[in-house]
């Protein structure tokens, strides 16, 4: 049984021949199954009908054969001489083979465009993923500098308030000391906590002023409230251990001969 050529049977397909013989001559007539994966590939391109300019001498579709070669006149002066004349039959035949062919390019190319769109969908999901655990490392990292800003401003806050309380001990271990003279006169001075009742019997002692006489008899310091009189022993304990911090109001009485 005779074949149809590549090109009659692009035709006997249904393709225009002006396309059949541009994908023959791009595809180096090597059979009509690379022209038609070239036909499938770029049925939408905007100049797949457009001409394809061709070496003279050649035909789009076949090479020139020896005799065209030898004859100047073109293929025509050959026309119909040895060419084998397709029954109707075999024409069906050939035709049903090569639709058959087509339909199986085109499972081919859908299945393909299948795989194809569901990897662009693989990939536009990993890189939503993606994004989406940036945008949650990014949340992260700011809730986490947000927390330690937190965190310091509250350390800033208690050794704020550490400072504060620490200085409203100091004022009141400093707080100052009035001592109520036997004259009815006053002498305010400021002495530290940890400092001896002794300090103060002396302090007295040194501004107390002159007595008629120029004598300065020895003074015993006593607490208003409750009334106390310290001894001799007192007179070495701070004034913390003795009760009179952060103030208090001693009364200097002159010390009775024992």
């Amino acid at each position: 049984m005779a074949e149809l050529t590549a090109l009659e049977s692009l035709i006997e397909m249904g393709f225009p021949r002006g396309r059949a013989e541009k994908a023959l001559a791009l595809t180096g007539n090597q059979g009509i199954e690379a022209a038609m994966d070239w036909l499938m590939e770029h049925e939408d391109d905007p100049d797949a009908d457009e001409p394809l300019a061709a070496p003279l001498g050649h035909t789009l579709g076949r090479e020139p054969t020896s005799s065209e070669q030898a004859d100047p006149e073109g293929p025509e002066s050959s026309a119909g001489e040895g060419k084998p004349i397709l029954s109707e039959e075999e024409r069906q035949e050939q035709t049903k083979r090569m639709l058959e062919l087509v339909a199986q390019k085109q499972r081919e190319r859908e299945e393909r465009e299948e795989r194809e769109a569901l990897e662009r969908e693989r990939q536009r999901r990993r890189q939503g993923q993606e994004l989406s655990a940036a945008r949650q490392r990014l949340q992260e990292d700011e809730m986490r500098r947000a927390a330690e800003e937190r965190r310091r401003e509250k350390a800033e806050e208690l050794a704020a308030r550490q400072r504060v309380r620490e200085k409203i001990e100091r004022d009141k271990a400093e707080r100052a000391k009035k001592v109520r003279l036997p004259d009815g006169t006053s002498l305010t001075q400021t002495f530290r906590a940890r400092e001896q009742l002794a300090a103060v019997r002396l302090y007295v002692e040194l501004h107390r002023g002159e007595e008629p006489g120029g004598d300065q008899d020895p003074v015993q310091l006593l607490s208003g409230f409750p009334r106390r009189a310290f001894s001799e022993a007192d007179m070495e304990r701070p004034l913390q251990e003795l009760g009179l911090v952060p103030s208090a109001v001693l009364i200097v009485a002159k010390k009775c001969p024992s």
